[in-house]
């Protein structure tokens, strides 16, 4: 039995993760005007970020066809797969996962389950990771997927926005409450766990930083943490120093967030993807 794992572009897990155990990873579309990329293929997320502010739409997003994903599951059919395991984006926050079932639904060379991650950027690559390590241990489908749905509830997204901006830009927050947030120094905070998102918001970026060293030392013991982020070196290195006392002491993971996302939330956004300790 071999048990392959499928995941797309906005699971934000390092390249040498991807490549250690085989993981494919389906990119998404970034649409600025009439130029589309290939979210990790033809644009990075460096220039992304550079760029963002200065381009002359807006961006926006988009899910591959389920045409992309079913090549993909034949390949790996080809490849010995007995099963396909595709993890994607919470189904709350996008579409792929609906597109990756509409695939599977029609594929018949190898058993393919979608599973939803109810998670975002490393949140779902955290799990994609686990399903991956688990998969490589020789283990089934049927005792990874118990792994994860254990997993996923003990999964957590935080990030302090550095603008309310780029919410306004994608209609995801009124003109007119963003002018004033950005009056007021308004942080946004989004948080994400179990398919669930929610946002608060606090004023001033000391008090941004404080709250999310909250939220991380109101979750206990840590099993897993990285900082997440966009184009945000300097808040990383705030944020290590402010939750030092919470980290591990060993290299700390820090990415840059999937432009998929990012053109949502704009530059300067950071925080924490934690998995808890089971209680």
């Amino acid at each position: 039995m071999s048990v392959r794992i499928v995941t797309d572009s906005t699971c934000d897990l390092p390249a040498e993760t991807i490549a250690r155990y085989g993981i494919w990873v389906i990119p998404l579309y970034i649409h600025v005007g009439k130029q589309s990329y290939l979210d990790g293929v033809d644009i990075t997320r460096q220039e992304f970020y550079t760029r963002l502010a200065s381009f002359p739409e807006h961006p926006t997003t988009a899910a591959p066809s389920p045409e992309k994903f079913r090549a993909i599951y034949s390949s790996l059919a080809d490849e010995g797969a007995s099963e396909v395991l595709s993890i994607h984006v919470s189904s709350s926050l996008s579409a792929v996962t609906d597109v990756a079932r509409l695939a599977a639904k029609e594929k018949t060379e190898v058993p393919v389950t979608v599973y939803d991650s109810r998670q975002l950027s490393l949140g779902t690559g955290f799990l994609v990771e686990k399903a991956a390590s688990l998969a490589a241990e020789g283990c089934t489908l049927s005792e990874i997927i118990p792994e994860l749905n254990h997993q996923v509830k003990r999964t957590y997204v935080y990030a302090a926005l550095d603008t309310m901006e780029f919410l306004k830009r994608s209609g995801r927050v009124n003109p007119i409450i963003a002018g004033l947030g950005s009056f007021l120094q308004i942080k946004p905070i989004m948080k994400m766990n179990d398919g669930v998102a929610s946002a608060e918001r606090v004023r001033t970026r000391a008090k941004a930083i404080k709250r999310l060293i909250d939220l991380l030392s109101d979750l206990g013991a840590i099993e897993r943490v990285a900082i997440v982020h966009t184009h945000a070196s300097e808040k990383v290195a705030e944020l290590k120093q402010a939750a030092a006392h919470l980290l591990p002491p060993d290299d700390l993971l820090a990415v840059d967030i999937t432009p998929v996302i990012g053109a949502h939330i704009g530059p300067g956004a950071a925080g924490f993807a934690v998995v808890a300790v089971a209680s």
